[in-house]
């Protein structure tokens, strides 16, 4: 299943790479891509579109 989610507080690919670690927590074989330009995380995996907003969020993101 792929999730599209808008995440306003990125501002750089490091954020990228601690969402993509944080959502790799939840389900290591999920696909992650962060659009840094957009403000995008698209996630494709099995795992409920919460649990992925709730891995976002632990960082310190938010997920609009």
């Amino acid at each position: 299943m792929e999730i599209k989610l808008n995440v306003p507080s990125i501002v750089c690919s490091g954020c990228g790479d601690t969402i993509t670690k944080a959502i790799k927590t939840v389900e290591s074989e999920a696909n992650v891509n962060v659009d840094v330009a957009a403000k995008t995380v698209t996630v494709e995996a099995q795992s409920s579109e919460e649990s992925i907003k709730q891995a976002i969020t632990a960082t310190g993101h938010t997920v609009a």
